[in-house]
């Protein structure tokens, strides 16, 4: 499996996945950058989306992965960035689909409406599906305002 630098981020909700998200991309041999939160505190969700998209943005980060309670807030946070496509997903099949035709680069996850094993399931396939190019270009060349 190719290994990615990820850029990684989560509000107060999706603190406990995203500690077992590190954890898991790291014994995959992926390299991790932690943005926060680091603790289970209430805080801001865009204070932590941002960093990871301007990180994934520049090319410092190959794919960057965001939660929240509803994943809602971290992914419209990290689609104001130009370059950025963030995929709210919440089963296997749609992080498939968003890396196959969407070429996704950020997996936003609802840390509130999913359990672990399905959040496993959306970080192996997200790092392990290709973008399928071909048709799909044209179509994700229009995304950007």
């Amino acid at each position: 499996m190719k290994t990615f630098k990820f850029a990684l981020g989560s509000d107060h909700a999706g603190f406990s996945y995203k500690e077992k998200t590190k954890a898991l991309l790291l014994k995959l041999g992926h390299e991790v950058e932690d943005f926060g939160a680091f603790s289970e505190e209430s805080v801001d969700y865009p204070d932590f989306a941002h960093p990871v998209s301007y990180g994934v943005e520049s090319g410092v980060f190959d794919l960057g992965i965001v939660l929240c309670g509803s994943g809602n807030g971290v992914a419209i946070a990290a689609n104001k960035h130009r370059g950025i496509r963030a995929a709210l997903c919440w089963q296997e099949s749609l992080a498939v689909l968003a890396r196959q035709h969407n070429n996704a680069n950020i997996l936003a996850i609802p840390a509130r409406f999913v359990e672990w094993e399905e959040v496993e399931k959306m970080i192996y396939a997200f790092v392990s599906t290709p973008y399928e190019g071909g048709r799909h270009d044209t179509r994700v060349n229009k995304i950007p305002c």
